[in-house]
């Protein structure tokens, strides 16, 4: 059967169709990254031979040396890059070239928006790999064997990038992947030998393997006036030399490494097009060897919040690279953090499995885990402005460390930020630490607010006897931060107190007001209770409102208003629990409420404010029609 008979032409996946569209559209302006992309797949395709043959040293098929090659051709406009990595077979050039295999994918292409440069910077946190190949070309020819498989089992595969793309048998000798650009017209300045060289120079120079590149032909020269001297030199075999260190980054002295070569380096590792906020690179020497280079990145990735996202560290053993994405080495609320461990001490056939269950790699990730939080600590400290950057993008996720890492539950609140009553401001900027500074005389609790957003939290009626008093309370409007304040309980000593939860104790003075309060006020509690009676667990007298009317509290142990909201969402089951009304007796609406002496008239009053008070802490109601209905009829009363 000839290779003919095997050849086939596929359509792309959506996602990637539409991928390749915003590539060539939005990535154009920095169309030179293709290179610094095909370089780190190459050398990717490597590392994984690397680790592979140890367990099989015949997939070496007797050639070690491994190298990437890049090869530029003036005339006919291409650059060609090869490696002799560990190469793909037929169904794995289908499966990488023709898809994109990211979970979340049309979500993230439903955030693009069409404008260039905000379209770019998502694209550069997603990754673009192999596809960047196409801002720069407008045919892309891919020639592969896998490593161990016979010569007659490469592959070709070919697309202008558009809808379709090919793939044939094909026989080739050694084994990796070649990739042949034939360039647009106006990209033709790749198919220059100095270009190129700068370009691998600026982006691959920490690649641990040798790029390399024909050396420029030096002028022939016949000292022996031979007339065959220039035909002699055009057939000798070209001559090819490393371009790049091909020493792996992190094994360098910090004092060796420029800041431009760790940002270039983050960029390999990670596939991102934005520098990285802040970074650390540290050897432990002693009962643990390892070395570390950990980044924080300055933009959030497109999955952050999915907690099944590709997340880790690439891992080494001895400088022989492991594995991507060793989740081992760092807790899931750390999932942002990107870099390299190299370690000693573990064994060159270690897998998943075993990591999950070895004592070193529990130390290794205590160590490292302490690494990111002191790192986010100096920078909370000594660059406040960058912090608050961190914060906007990765706060939600630091905020499930508490329920996770108990041990550093402490350092993990003191990095928190929050929105408050100090400032009256959506900026979450405010620490703990710093609201535990401005507590007054005689305060033993944090007291916070939480509330479908920040507006609500703000206008809470909640608030109204602590912003009387001046006590600073926290205003909570993300979807996580019931739960989470549920699991993180107190800070420095200091219990945190939801004001919508239970009574409320500010003092021995404030007990005395609202003793005496619920005494005058007994009848009219109990005809409320009476009227709303299968809406409300208790109804109750309080020196907490003085403004509002009435507001709803939870029982000291029931699910709280924004958890409830969330599961119901979710559609989960909820255990069935009613709510307090808390009423302010001395506000003009009670009085007349008090006043009140038809029971059917009352009873319509009491809904309003059960409803009204619903409404103020960001709910629904059961029955909106009946609600709209009471209201007019009261309306219209007081026009007539």
């Amino acid at each position: 059967m000839t290779a003919d008979a095997h050849k086939e032409t596929l359509g792309f996946q959506t996602e990637a169709k539409q991928l390749l569209h915003l590539m060539i559209h939005s990535l154009y302006s920095n169309r030179e990254v293709f290179l610094r992309e095909l370089i780190s797949n190459a050398s990717d395709a490597i590392d994984k031979l690397r680790f592979a043959s140890l367990n099989n040293e015949a997939l070496l098929e007797g050639e070690a040396d491994y190298a990437i090659r890049v090869e530029v051709d003036k005339d006919n406009r291409t650059i060609t890059i090869a490696d002799n990595g560990i190469g793909m077979n037929r169904a794995e050039v289908i499966e990488h070239l023709g898809t994109i295999a990211k979970s979340g994918t049309a979500a993230f292409l439903e955030q693009l928006t069409g404008d260039q440069k905000k379209d770019s910077q998502l694209i550069g946190q997603f990754g673009v790999g192999f596809y960047s190949s196409f801002i720069v070309a407008e045919r892309v020819e891919v020639l592969s064997r896998k490593a161990g498989d016979p010569a007659d089992a490469g592959v070709h595969w070919e697309s202008s990038g558009e809808a379709e793309f090919s793939v044939e048998d094909f026989e080739k000798a050694g084994r990796g992947t070649t990739i042949i650009l034939h360039l647009k017209s106006d990209c033709e300045e790749f198919a220059d030998d100095w270009r190129v060289r700068s370009v691998i120079k600026k982006y691959s120079d920490h690649i641990s393997v040798p790029v390399m590149m024909e050396k420029p032909a030096a002028p022939a020269v016949d000292k022996e006036g031979d007339e065959d001297g220039e035909e002699k030199a055009e057939d000798a075999a070209p001559e090819f030399e490393a371009i790049n260190e091909a020493t792996a980054l992190w094994t360098r002295s910090r004092s060796e490494v420029s800041d431009e070569e760790y940002t270039e380096f983050y960029k390999h590792v990670s596939h991102d097009f934005d520098d990285p906020m802040t970074w650390s690179h540290n050897r432990v020497e002693g009962k643990l060897e390892y070395t570390s280079l950990l980044y924080i990145p300055s933009r959030a990735p497109f999955d952050l919040y999915n907690r099944e996202m590709v997340r880790g560290l690439k891992l080494y053993v001895q400088r022989t690279f492991i594995m991507d994405d060793a989740e081992q080495f760092l807790p899931l609320y750390l999932r942002f953090v990107k870099g390299v461990v190299d370690s000693n001490d573990l064994s060159l056939n270690v897998s998943r499995e075993i990591l999950q269950q070895d004592p070193q790699v529990d130390a290794m990730r205590s160590a490292l885990t302490k690494r990111v939080l002191d790192m986010l600590e100096k920078m909370a400290k000594k660059e406040p402005e960058q912090y608050q950057k961190f914060w906007e993008q990765f706060g939600e996720v630091l905020k499930e460390g508490p329920a996770e890492d108990f041990n550093n539950r402490e350092k993990i609140a003191g990095l928190l930020r929050f929105s408050t009553t100090h400032t009256d401001s959506e900026t979450q900027d405010q620490g703990l630490a710093e609201y535990i500074e401005r507590m007054q005389d005689g305060q033993d609790k944090i007291y916070y607010v939480v509330a479908e957003n920040f507006k609500t939290a703000k206008s809470s009626p909640h608030l109204e006897v602590f912003r009387k008093k001046g006590i600073e309370v926290l205003l909570l409007s993300d979807r996580i931060d019931e739960w989470f304040m549920n699991q993180l309980q107190e800070f420095d000593g200091k219990p945190l107190q939801d004001v919508a939860r239970g009574e409320l104790d500010l003092g021995e003075e404030e007990k005395e007001a609202q003793e005496k309060l619920k005494q005058e006020s007994e009848a009219l509690v109990e005809r409320l209770q009476a009227a709303l009676e299968g809406q409300v667990q208790e109804v109750r007298a309080t020196s907490r409102l003085t403004d509002s009317p009435a507001c709803l509290v939870v029982g000291d142990y029931d699910m709280g208003a924004q958890m409830r909201r969330m599961l119901e969402a979710a559609g989960q089951e909820v255990p069935e629990s009613k709510p307090i009304l808390e009423v302010n007796p001395t506000h003009p609406l009670l009085e007349k409420l008090d006043a009140e002496a038809d029971e059917d008239r009352f009873a319509d009053l009491a809904s309003i404010i059960f409803d009204q008070a619903s409404l103020a802490e960001g709910g629904t109601l059961e029955d909106p029609a009946a609600y709209v209905a009471r209201l007019n009829k009261l309306l219209l009363e007081l026009a007539g």
